[in-house]
């Protein structure tokens, strides 16, 4: 007794051609379904240099579109031919032209000899499945899918939608429950040919022609029916990445793939010269009796999906460019200063001085990028255009501090710049955000234009920093956010700022000897009054009194202040 190997070829012929002899060598008979889009000279030409094997045979052609009844129209064909003209057959494997054997064919002959009736087929209930990315579960079974959807994804699409407004459901033929899994499996002679000569075929196949991705569905359900002995594993190593797509093996997971002891894999590259070159070698003498082991590579494959999807801080490759959803962050850690300019007149030249960074102005001013030093291009090429910036906003984020890695970027922010990157910074762990609200009121205050303008404008101001303030405290927000009011800071800014330079970590922490140059905010608390008295409630500057004693920078207390 023998095994059946049946093969699903639509490309890269010289590599199906390579394996099939292999198969031959060792005593397996095999059938070859080719896929009916490819062109006759060329399938004349496959047949014809495979035409000296007595134990190859081919089946008629069907045409193959994913996800279409025409792969298991192929696979019924090509085991029906198996079958009756192979009679040594016990079990039958589908494989792929793009499977390549892991291990020597004595091994999986030996394997499947101590298990005569044992199925090796994934089979799992449909009501358990989660793997399916991006498709239907239980729908694609009580659903009609006549479309390709591939070809006509509109219409397939449309007709999905149609059927769910009507209400419209499938019966499941009685005896059946859906169930699926991977489409290579290894059948017994039993059990595949009593799913082949079963007087309810007709119906059976009348109803899953209509099933979405039948070939992963119909042998995985009609197995349950018959199989004496179903292990709901397959025999082929396939994995499919995050996306749904199935991963390709190359020349370097060579002992990847050693590892894994299983007897076949799929999906392999058809110019991974080393691999085909390693696994159809002449095997050697010893046996290898390990038991297949897809958990060993499961391992790794997870962790894989993980550093693609999820990634690690600051390192990025095209897959996992930072987007919604995805956690890599930006590339160094950085601050982000709300309202300090407005009330520190040298807040710049101050932070130079104190932590030897240099602070950024406005970087996402409406009309241009305020770059540190008045630069119009800094590194990486990043130009002061704010057109281009605005073209995405995170991205610029993202490539000034990809391309300044090792020095830290300090920018400031306030309500009259664009607002877009606000999101951004506030799901990201890498920032440090450090608001004064209501400090957008002194450059008001040292307005000198109408009152009814500069109410108006405060009463704009103060809800696009509340809406920011909203986001900076979402529970699910990432970045490292302090918030004060304007009264608070003033209060005791020498502490608040020594709070600030400490989280930065720049230089040992060290008690701050001198604070920035405050603005002159005499007759400020009677500015807050008029805007009250016309309407306006300036809540986010904090409680500032009418008449107060002048409030300047030399006329500041300079009290002790524990740091937080």
């Amino acid at each position: 007794m023998t095994v059946g190997i049946i093969m699903l070829v639509h490309t890269a012929f010289d590599r199906a051609e390579q394996v099939a002899r292999h198969w031959t060598r060792a005593g397996c008979p095999v059938v070859i379904h080719v896929d009916k889009a490819l062109p006759l000279a060329q399938y004349e030409k496959f047949a014809a240099a495979l035409s000296d094997i007595a134990t190859l045979k081919f089946a008629p052609c069907h045409r193959c579109e994913w996800g279409t009844w025409g792969l298991v129209s192929a696979v019924q064909d090509a085991s029906e031919i198996m079958l009756s003209s192979f009679k040594e057959v016990r079990h039958v494997y589908l494989t792929s032209g793009a499977c390549l054997p892991l291990r020597p064919v004595e091994d999986l002959i030996s394997y499947l000899a101590e298990r005569p009736q044992t199925d090796f087929i994934e089979s799992a209930n449909v009501a358990t499945v989660l793997w399916p990315v991006g498709g239907l579960d239980e729908e694609r079974f009580t659903l009609r899918f006549p479309f390709s959807w591939k070809k006509h994804r509109y219409l397939f699409d449309k007709y999905v939608d149609l059927q769910r407004r009507i209400g419209f459901k499938r019966n499941i033929p009685d005896g059946i429950v859906p169930h699926m899994g991977s489409q290579w499996w290894c059948l017994t002679r039993q059990t595949l040919s009593a799913i082949l000569q079963d007087p309810k075929r007709p119906v059976f196949d009348k109803y899953f022609k209509r099933v979405w991705i039948p070939d992963e569905s119909y042998f995985q359900t009609l197995a349950r029916r018959y199989s004496v002995a179903l292990e709901s594993r397959s025999l082929t190593l396939s994995k499919f990445d995050f996306q749904g797509r199935p991963h390709i093996f190359y020349d370097d997971h060579l002992r990847l793939l050693r590892r894994s002891d299983c007897f076949v894999a799929r999906k392999i590259w058809p110019r991974a010269n080393k691999l085909y070159d390693a696994f159809l070698a002449a095997p050697g003498d010893d046996m290898n009796r390990a038991e297949p082991d897809l958990g060993k590579v499961d391992r790794i494959f997870a962790k894989a999906v993980q550093r693609r999807t999820r990634g690690r801080s600051g390192l990025y490759m095209q897959s996992r460019f930072p987007r919604s959803g995805y956690a890599s962050g930006t590339a160094a850690k950085y601050s982000v200063f709300h309202g300090f300019s407005d009330l520190f007149e040298d807040f710049a030249d101050w932070m130079h001085r104190t932590t030897g960074t240099n602070l950024h102005g406005h970087l996402f001013a409406p009309d241009r990028v305020e770059f540190a030093g008045g630069k119009t291009i800094v590194a990486g090429g990043l130009s002061d255009s704010a057109a281009l910036r605005d073209a995405n906003c995170a991205a610029f984020l993202t490539n000034l501090l990809w391309n300044t890695r090792g020095e830290r970027q300090c920018f400031l922010f306030g309500p009259t710049d664009d607002q877009r990157i606000r999101k951004t910074i506030a799901y990201d762990r890498n920032a440090q955000v450090s608001v004064i609200t209501g400090a957008w009121a002194i450059p008001l205050f040292k307005s000198n234009v109408d009152f009814a303008d500069i109410r108006e404008e405060a009463t704009k101001l103060q809800q696009v920093e509340a809406e920011h303030l909203a986001i900076l405290r979402r529970p699910d927000a990432k970045a490292r956010v302090r918030v004060w009011t304007l009264a608070e800071f003033i209060d005791a800014p020498i502490g608040l700022l020594q709070t600030i330079i400490d989280e930065m970590g720049e230089k040992p922490s060290q008690r701050l000897a001198e604070a920035p140059r405050m603005a002159d905010l005499t007759g400020f608390g009677q500015f807050l009054q008029n805007l009250k008295n016309q309407g306006v409630q300036p809540n986010l500057t904090g409680n500032f009194p009418a008449n107060p004693e002048p409030m300047n920078a030399q006329s500041l207390p300079q009290k002790p202040y524990l740091v937080r």
